[in-house]
């Protein structure tokens, strides 16, 4: 069950960090408005809160196996939003950085 929370709290915390750039990018290099900023600002700030949630209690561990998950995650929005067709260098480093939080977070240790 630690495992299932901490995958959806990894999910979650791309949802609002990369939601919430991909809001800001859309309201200042698209035009959108303030109101687009504004909400991605928040989205941002919700991010911010998201990792302390973690089971795990070491924040380098957490931030660092997140940067993996942002990373795929960035490329997954980019399919579903923006139309960004990855190619198998981009699917291959995306294997990769969820190969690596695999290992940083749930490699057993004694």
């Amino acid at each position: 069950m630690t495992v299932l929370r901490s995958v959806s709290l990894f999910v979650l915390a791309a949802v609002a960090e990369i939601g919430g750039a991909w809001l800001v990018w859309q309201g200042l290099r698209e035009h959108r408005g303030l109101l687009w900023i504004a909400a991605g600002v928040l989205a941002l700030g919700a991010y911010g809160f998201v990792a302390t949630f973690q089971p795990d209690p070491n924040f380098g561990r957490i931030l660092a196996a997140y940067g993996g998950v942002f990373v795929a995650g960035s490329l997954a929005w980019g399919v579903v939003l923006d139309g960004f067709r990855p190619d198998r260098w981009d699917y291959a480093g995306a294997g990769i950085c969820l190969l690596g939080v695999a290992v940083i977070m749930y490699a057993p240790r004694g």
